[in-house]
Parts: structure tokens; sequence; C-alpha cells
């Protein structure tokens, strides 16, 4: 087995650099995209309300309009 290769401290830094600012770049983003998917949830939230009232009138009608007397 070959015995490890001395990293320079530059790349180090470099290395750690870019973590804590991918980081720092990745808590920016989310608080960004946090208030536009919570709009997004209650936009589809209401729909979803919507969409199950106009089933739920579909299916009133149609059971009223099959009880006829030809069952």
């Amino acid at each position: 087995m070959v015995p490890p290769v001395a990293v320079s401290p530059l790349i180090k830094t470099a290395r750690w650099s870019a973590l804590f600012l991918g980081m720092l770049y990745g808590k920016q983003r989310l608080e960004y995209l946090k208030p536009i998917a919570e709009k997004e949830r209650k936009t589809e939230e209401a729909e979803k309300k919507a969409r199950e009232e106009q089933e739920r009138i579909y299916k009133e009608l149609s059971e009223a309009n099959s009880d006829t007397i030809l069952k």
C-alpha cells in the first residue's frame, strides 16, 4: 500500500472554503425558495378543495339523475 501524499495547505484551505461557501449558498437559496413553495402549497390546497367540491356536486347530480322508475 502506498503512503498518503501530503496535501498542500492551499488546497486544504480552498476545499474548506468551497465547503463553507456551498453551505452559505444553500442556506440563502432555501430562504429564497421557502416563501415560493408555501405560496404554491396554498394554491394547490385551494384548487384541491374546489376540485373536491365539484366532484361532490357532480356525484350528487348523477345520483339524483339515476333515481328513476326504470331501475
